[in-house]
């Protein structure tokens, strides 16, 4: 009888560290062979990519402009994470810290898609396939912008300015099963740059209220595994601030069309047949409109990823500002400065 219950005794402590054991190693994560990866991500925090071009930006910025550094995009406050695999009909979505973090991968071959997740205005498209997923922007009106005359462009479509964006592709990531992930190194790089324009006024500003602007020939799309912008134009419009030289602005977009990230050519080969040009409205003391347009082709086409951009010696006429000159659009016409955000279209 003692020998039965010595068994039965001898028994059940197997079994209880057998499950204890069992709990231990293989029901917790930490402790089980798994397909993943330890993303480390920094941040190139460029807002112009101009280190080999005539301007050299860094080396020479005016100390009356706001300061270059102060310029920088902030880092994003997360990234998402596309997976894409053989045996996927979609890909895999996940959330990490804008560090990096763990990733669950599937055995063999995984295309990567990284990219921050707070943006507002971007719109992802074809996100079927990694090579063919894009970032554009929403297309905004403006009823008194009825395009600009230096453009080659019968039609631009006009759009919001996009957010910023930042974007890394990790291409056939070859992942084997184990117990601690392998640690990726990877630097995300901006896919949104920051053109400062500056209007400079040289008569009349005393008249000006308000002013907005449009900047023409920008790329509408920019794929995401290359950086590499799509060839159709489009105008991105924008608000902005009256000083006491003229009027300024800071406007992001993609770049310009059909150019690859971290591409210096600077001998106009990829600005053959195209142009760039800025439209300034100004609303007047005596609530007319005056609309300007300028050729910026020169200075955008040797700025393909930010920069700055100056128009000089603009002029208001003082009958402009004080009779019913200029063109006369209703009040309500310019409102705060806010214009309508449309659905998406395809541009």
């Amino acid at each position: 009888m003692i020998r039965r219950i010595t068994l039965a005794l001898l028994s059940a402590l197997v079994l209880l560290t057998s499950c204890e054991y069992k709990d231990l190693c293989y029901n917790h994560e930490e402790h089980a062979l798994r397909y993943h990866i330890d993303i480390k991500a920094d941040y190139r925090r460029d807002w112009e990519d101009s280190s080999s071009l005539p301007y050299k930006w860094m080396e020479n910025w005016p100390q009356h402009y706001i300061p270059y550094e102060q310029m920088r995009p902030e880092l994003p406050t997360g990234l998402r994470v596309l997976t894409y695999h053989d045996s996927y009909s979609e890909p895999h979505k996940s959330n990490i810290d804008p560090e990096g973090g763990i990733v669950m991968l599937s055995e063999g071959l995984n295309d990567i898609l990284l990219y921050n997740n707070d943006t507002e205005y971007i719109v992802f498209t074809d996100l079927e396939n990694s090579a063919t997923t894009r970032a554009t922007t929403r297309t905004r009106s403006r009823s008194s912008y009825l395009g600009n005359s230096f453009s080659k462009t019968e039609e631009e479509h006009t759009v919001n300015q996009p957010d910023m964006l930042y974007g890394a592709f990790i291409k056939k990531y070859n992942a084997e099963k184990t117990l601690t992930p392998e640690e990726f190194n990877i630097t995300i790089q901006p896919l949104v740059y920051t053109y400062k324009v500056r209007f400079e006024i040289e008569e009349g500003l005393k008249y000006v209220t308000m002013a907005r602007g449009a900047l023409s020939g920008m790329a509408g799309s920019v794929y995401m595994h290359t950086g590499y912008t799509a060839s159709d134009p489009v105008t991105v419009l924008f608000d902005c601030e009256v000083t006491d030289f003229g009027a300024r602005s800071l406007v992001k977009s993609f770049g310009i069309p059909d150019f690859p990230v971290n591409d210096h050519v600077t001998d106009g080969s990829r600005a053959q047949d195209r142009a760039y040009a800025l439209n300034l409205e100004l609303k007047l003391i005596n609530d007319t409109f005056l609309s300007m347009d300028f050729d910026v082709t020169d200075q955008v086409a040797a700025q393909p990823h930010g920069g700055v951009i100056t128009v000089t010696g603009i002029k208001v006429n003082r009958e402009d500002a004080t009779t019913s000159g200029g063109f006369d659009v209703d009040v309500e016409g310019w409102g705060e400065g806010e214009d309508i955000i449309l659905p998406f279209g395809n541009i």
